[in-house]
């Protein structure tokens, strides 16, 4: 029984562990500007515009570490009132981090290393996140549990590109040295198409289970 069950958990304890460095680095950004840090040049434009920052932050950490056990089949199965109020508190908080994210991108004074490539790829994503979130959401009114599942799907990859983006980065940091604005921009592209890419080919595996997919909607 226990073999059984160790795969089932194989994917959200990989979710949770892409998402621990973004959150720590999260976390000690709160940290820092909830503490009195002194104000520096790297971290000056968080200090000028600190709610978007803090609204992000949480909002992304929560999307990301609760949005993990969404992908628990045995869990939607056997709470599914869990999962239904899980996605009640995952569509704000995903929907929070890609506003703030995008209002961020747009108002924000842009950090050393970044450009108008990584911008408009932010703007991209961020807004195809913020979609998909809604997107999944109108499924779901509509009793329609394949679109919702696909849509936010999407969104919870893009959500999740911060954790890749990790992976995409030290590699070329540890080999090469640090990027310059155009290998920046497409590293962290990467990121989220790595996450899409994946996504898509998960959903295009999967049998869907009727049984338990109904008894999501089922449940008051």
């Amino acid at each position: 029984m226990l073999l059984n069950k160790k795969p089932a958990w194989l994917v959200p304890a990989g979710l949770l562990l892409l998402s621990a460095v973004p959150v720590a680095a999260g976390s000690a950004r709160v940290a820092e500007l909830t503490g009195g840090a002194r104000v520096t040049a790297d971290n000056a434009r968080f200090f000028a515009m600190p709610l978007p920052v803090v609204l992000h932050i949480f909002g992304a950490s929560i999307f990301c570490v609760l949005g993990a056990f969404q992908f628990v089949p045995s869990l939607r199965r056997r709470r599914p009132r869990w999962h239904r109020v899980a996605g009640r508190v995952l569509v704000p908080c995903g929907l929070i981090a890609a506003l703030s994210g995008l209002w961020m991108t747009l108002f924000s004074e842009l950090p050393p290393g970044d450009g108008d490539l990584l911008t408009v790829f932010r703007l991209f994503f961020g807004t195809a996140m913020a979609v998909s979130i809604v997107l999944a959401t109108v499924a779901i009114r509509r009793r329609d549990v394949r679109r919702h599942r696909v849509w936010m799907t999407r969104g919870y990859a893009i959500g999740l590109g911060a954790g890749t983006q990790v992976l995409t980065h030290v590699p070329w940091t540890l080999l090469v040295g640090v990027p310059g604005e155009f290998t920046r921009a497409m590293l962290m592209a990467a990121g989220w198409v790595i996450n899409l890419a994946v996504a898509e080919w998960a959903l295009r595996r999967r049998t869907p289970v009727r049984h338990s997919l109904t008894a999501v909607l089922r449940t008051p």
